[in-house]
């Protein structure tokens, strides 16, 4: 309870961020979120150093000229940026929103095990997942998307997490009442 309750969202990372070996550890951990079938209809591709840098110059190629630098600083806010890559089995007897369902679980997953072990870490959306440059370059199946990024990295000077308290939920749960009205015969 305590990590789901102290779990934010981090702005600011620097290094330390966890090794391919660290992150494959994790990612094992949450793969075992429920995913009906075990499909596993998703992939990451975590990208560091110079990494950012190539894919901050293909994102800058859908901006104008005075927004190009901006963009390129956007992903090096973190010294890891592990692109999520939603990828489906059309088709498949599990409808697509279950294997949506499964990719969203296994990500939260991994961001309350990153949370644990004191990484911080911001997900992001936004430009990114729409550009076809992109697309191109981290080599997207037509079948494919990308739901978002995950920066992960260590909080900058970050003060220790505020549990968050749950709050009424009683407006958020309704109560089973079978309705005793049936269709009449027209």
């Amino acid at each position: 309870m305590t990590v789901v309750l102290t779990r934010r969202s981090v702005q600011t990372l620097i290094e330390l961020a966890p090794n391919d070996a660290e992150f494959a550890y994790l990612l094992g951990g949450a793969a075992a979120a429920p995913d009906h079938g075990s499909l596993r209809p998703w992939r990451w591709v975590p990208l560091r150093g110079t990494d950012r840098e190539t894919l901050g110059a293909r994102l800058a190629t859908d901006v104008p000229p005075e927004q190009q630098e901006q963009i390129v600083r956007k992903v090096l806010r973190a010294p890891l940026m592990a692109a999520l890559v939603f990828a489906s089995t059309p088709g498949h007897k599990i409808p697509e929103w279950k294997q949506l369902a499964a990719a969203s679980f296994m990500a939260y997953g991994l961001m309350l095990l990153l949370h644990a072990r004191g990484y911080g870490r911001i997900w992001r959306t936004g430009r990114l997942c729409e550009s076809r440059a992109v697309r191109e370059l981290l080599g997207l199946a037509p079948t494919e998307r990308l739901l978002g990024s995950l920066d992960v990295g260590t909080p900058d000077g970050a003060k220790p997490p505020v549990r968050r308290s749950t709050g009424d939920i009683a407006d958020r749960v309704s109560v089973f009442a079978p309705t005793t009205a049936m269709h009449q015969p027209a």
